[in-house]
């Protein structure tokens, strides 16, 4: 990944701020021409639980790939801005930012089936994230992921550490995925679309598991979802973004104030009960926004 800042400074994130992300820009160059994934994305994020909402390609998961340092290689990542906890993550070597990938900084994917490793354990996939970062025994180690499974309301967590990927339903698997990002006790979490793979009522376990350990542990959560209903009970802010640039912020509980014709769109897709309001009218007009 090619990564250069652009007027950057090295003042620490400023008035507390856990993250600040300004003028994020991702490019992918093909045979003809350049793919702008994000195209000036800006936010700020304290200790509260931020949502990020838009349709597929709309860069929500680009941005949190970039916060991360996981962007394709063959990317280039340019910004003014990209401070974590006052450390530049432009100026971080490799090794830095590997050091605060899964200790301080954690991401949780859409599916376990495509991010626990299926020929290892659940118990040894979280007991070498947490060694990877901290010099503990075999044996403080287990106790540790043992409680950090009963922590995700995994009832029996001997059997689950013993169990493989394939032999436990995609809820669980789910939790087992948190239990592992946050046995290192990350200041910062990602969640990309932790629940899309879930049914409903799981759906409401893991986010009631999320808010809690959020609430305990005082961390930052950056919560990507295209279920703007779901954003909107959950998460203290909301960000709406398309075709890599956000289009409007403001506070979940003003979500339904919305001035930006998108995020009314957005909205109106939601269904209401004897509503006879339609979204195509505003949703026609998404060539304008990408301009």
């Amino acid at each position: 990944m090619n990564m250069r800042a652009t007027n950057m400074g090295t003042a620490g994130a400023a008035g507390g701020n856990l993250l600040e992300v300004n003028d994020l820009r991702v490019t992918y160059p093909t045979r003809t021409n350049v793919v702008h994934a994000l195209r000036g994305v800006s936010f700020l994020l304290g200790r509260e639980r931020l949502g990020i909402v838009g349709e597929s390609g709309s860069g929500k998961s680009q941005t949190g790939r970039a916060i991360m340092g996981l962007t394709a290689p063959r990317a280039e990542v340019t910004a003014r801005r990209l401070e974590f906890d006052g450390i530049d993550l432009f100026a971080a070597s490799p090794r830095q930012r590997r050091k605060l990938r899964g200790k301080r900084i954690a991401m949780i994917l859409q599916d376990p089936k495509y991010s626990l490793d299926p020929v290892m354990t659940i118990g040894r996939q979280i007991l070498e994230t947490l060694r990877t970062h901290e010099k503990v025994s075999k044996a403080e180690a287990r106790e540790r992921v043992l409680d950090m499974l009963a922590a995700v309301q995994i009832r029996d967590p001997k059997r689950v550490y013993g169990l493989h990927p394939h032999e436990v339903s995609g809820g669980m698997g789910q939790r087992a995925m948190i239990a592992m990002m946050l046995v290192a006790g990350p200041e910062l979490l990602i969640a990309d679309e932790p629940t899309s793979a879930l049914d409903v009522t799981v759906q409401l376990e893991v986010l009631g598991i999320l808010d809690q350990l959020v609430a305990e542990r005082g961390m930052g959560l950056i919560f990507i979802s295209h279920d703007l209903r779901l954003v909107s009970t959950f998460c203290d802010r909301v960000i709406v973004m398309y075709a890599g640039k956000v289009v409007e912020e403001l506070k979940a509980s003003e979500l339904s104030q919305a001035k930006h014709p998108y995020t009314q769109g957005l909205l109106n897709c939601m269904p209401k009960i004897g509503s006879d309001r339609h979204p195509l009218p505003v949703l026609a007009r998404k060539a304008e926004w990408a301009a």
